[in-house]
Parts: structure tokens; sequence; C-alpha cells
């Protein structure tokens, strides 16, 4: 047939969208939020296992099944998608840190619950540790540019120095503790062990990968926390009593 002749329904272009065979309901063939959210997966796994420089942008379009065009309209750039995948681990992390209810519990009982959380988050997720060591041999020079992932650490923060000065006011945690400075100690007892975890079992001849070395790392970084911040043993019974400890003679 010659270029203008009509095309049969055989030849005919399929329609961008379609009814489906109920209802009339209309099905669209783009979904661009679940390409976003299958781009970020690719790109998440991509960057756990090359870092930032070894990642290419056609390896995480060939895991996605999008192209570098869908990629590149997204996330702007292999920085963009970089940081945007970190943004969504560090969300991860902090909104299920946020959903503890420690209010509900003791002092004690909420900074346990929350070191021995930190510390499980970390078990068999290779993935945020390895993007965290790849952004910190960068220098966070990618992170530098992200008030968003600032923002949502705030709330932990608050969280942690609620716990503590219910602790002060009940008299089983001392007073003068940085809140900032404890977090960093709770999730750097868990991180360093699992990002150094095959080193240190062959230096130590230990399988720290084990339930049992596990059970045993978790108890010892919660006395280690909890023991950092509990009054002394005569401190205590003297704040039970209702005296200041600070001006008996």
């Amino acid at each position: 047939m010659g270029a203008g002749a009509p095309e049969t329904p055989s030849r005919a272009r399929a329609p961008a969208k379609s009814k489906a065979a109920e209802g009339g309901r209309v099905v669209r063939t783009r979904d661009p939020e679940r390409t976003k959210a299958s781009i970020l997966s690719a790109a998440t796994a991509e960057f756990s296992a090359r870092g930032f420089a070894g990642a290419g942008i056609d390896a995480i379009a060939s895991r996605s099944g999008a192209n570098r065009r869908m990629i590149y309209h997204y996330f702007g750039s292999k920085r963009g998608l970089w940081l945007a995948v970190l943004e969504a681990a560090y969300e991860r992390a902090r909104t299920s840190e946020l959903k503890l209810n420690l209010e509900s519990l003791s002092p004690e009982d909420a900074m346990r619950r929350l070191v021995t959380f930190t510390f499980d988050s970390f078990i068999g997720e290779r993935t945020f540790i390895n993007l965290l060591n790849s952004e910190n041999l960068h220098q966070a020079r990618h992170l530098k540019e992200s008030e968003r992932v600032k923002d949502m650490h705030s709330p932990l923060i608050g969280m942690i120095s609620a716990i503590v000065e219910r602790g002060v006011k009940e008299g089983v945690f001392r007073d003068g503790h940085d809140p900032a400075q404890l977090w960093i100690s709770i999730a750097g007892l868990s991180y360093f062990y699992f990002s150094n975890i095959f080193t240190l079992s062959v230096i130590l001849n230990r399988d720290l990968a084990s339930k049992k070395e596990l059970a045993a790392r978790r108890a010892h970084v919660a006395e280690l926390v909890l023991n950092a911040l509990r009054l002394p043993p005569q401190e205590a019974t003297l704040s039970a009593l209702g005296s200041d400890p600070v001006q008996r003679t």
C-alpha cells in the first residue's frame, strides 16, 4: 500500500490507554511513581555493590527496566540519583526508630530498646553500611547538599534527649549528657561491629555473625550504654531518698 493508505485494524497503533473489561475503568500504561521506585531500588542495589564511583547508569537502567533518558528525567544526574538513594536509606532508618513508642517505657527500658533496635537494624543489612562507607569515602560531599537528611535527624536527637531527661528526673541517669554524642555512641558501637564483621571474625577466629555472637554483642552494647548513663549506686540511693548527691558532705 502507498504511504497515504488508511491503516487497517491489524496495523493500527496500540492506544496509550485502554478500558478494563468491566466497569469502564481507564488503565494507563505509564506509572511515574512506580518507574521512579523501580529506578531507586535498582540504583540502591548497584550503588551498594559498586559504590558511587563504580556504579554505572547503564547498569542501573538494565536492573530497573528503564532507560537512561527516564533516569535523567526523574533524578537529573547520577549525582542526583545517588543523593536520592542516600535520603531514602536514611529515611527508612529514622522512620523505623520514631515508631518505637519509647515514651511508654521506663527510661532504662526505652534506652535499652533503642540500642538493641539500632543493633538489630544492621543484621543482614549490608546495603546501608556499604552506602555509608562509600559516601564517607567521598567525605560526604553529596550528603552536604541534603537539608532533608539533616532535618530528619532532629526528631531522633530530641527523642534521645527526652529519654535522658526523664531518667535524670527519676534519679536513674546522670545529668550532663550530650544527646548527639550519645547517639553517635549508640550507632557507632553497632556500625563498627557490622562494617568490620568479616575482618574481625578472621582476626579473632570467631564467627561474629553467628546467633550466639550477635546475642552477646547486643547485650554488651546495651549494658555499655546504660552503664554510661546510670548514676553510681551510692548516688542512685541518695537520689531515691530525696537527697542531692552533689550537695552532700
